[in-house]
């Protein structure tokens, strides 16, 4: 098996949200995760979200950001028939080496407390669950109101 690591381009959308179509546990939103979603991640973070390909088949995908403080890893996936051979770990390893050379020193990840394979690889790779934090989460557009502070 030769994997190939590259940052992920627009070209690859189709393919990504093909797998993580594919992925148990996988959450996706559909205005978030539709194609101008994506593509306005990737510009907001350049070069620093990775696919994996085995020869021309993406095998595994993960979208990674900051915003200048804090780093986020969302929807990491590994085809299931290439799983337990590090490919996972290979795409959070550049991510981290992405948001290092940023200066960012913590990363963050979401992971559904149902899915448990995605909480079991979390573990593994030495990241570490919070019990004190609680994710609260709003629409931005809900009663939005001008900001006339700005």
């Amino acid at each position: 098996m030769s994997i190939k690591i590259r940052c992920m381009m627009p070209r690859d959308y189709a393919a990504v949200t093909h797998l993580w179509r594919a992925t148990p546990g996988m959450g996706l939103h559909a205005a978030d995760d539709a194609r101008a979603g994506i593509l306005r991640f990737l510009r907001r973070n350049p070069r620093m979200s990775f696919v994996a390909f085995d020869g021309a088949q993406l095998v595994g995908a993960v979208l990674c950001g900051h915003d200048g403080r804090r780093g986020a890893l969302h929807h990491l996936a590994v085809a299931q028939t290439r799983r337990k051979r590090g490919i996972g770990a290979e795409l959070v390893a550049r991510c981290l080496a992405v948001l290092a050379r940023q200066k960012i020193q913590k990363c963050n990840i979401f992971v559904y407390r149902q899915n448990t394979s995605g909480q079991a690889f979390w573990l593994h790779t030495g990241w570490a669950a919070r019990d004190d934090l609680r994710v609260l989460q709003k629409p931005a557009a809900a009663r939005a109101r001008p900001c006339r502070a700005c």
